[in-house]
């Protein structure tokens, strides 16, 4: 499931080259703060997925909320 998710977010990334520098920027809408930049649009493409990564880990591990990518949903649950 988190795979298929990732990949869904990553689905909806947009990109651009930047014209100060040529430099490729890419950003996922509505998951706020997951950016990447590089000076190829491959690199700009693993950075991002990475970047996209930690913040996952990050907004669960303090309980925060997931935006929904492709459909799916991803909950924080309690476990007894």
């Amino acid at each position: 499931m988190l795979t298929k998710y990732i990949r869904e977010a990553m689905n909806q990334a947009k990109y651009e080259i930047l014209s100060d520098d040529g430099a490729f920027y890419g950003e996922i809408l509505g998951f706020e703060g997951v950016y990447a930049n590089s000076s190829t649009l491959e690199e700009c493409r693993e950075e991002l997925e990475e970047v996209l990564e930690e913040w996952i880990l990050f907004r669960v591990s303090k309980n925060l909320p997931l935006p929904t990518a492709g459909g799916i949903e991803l909950a924080i649950k309690d476990v007894a």
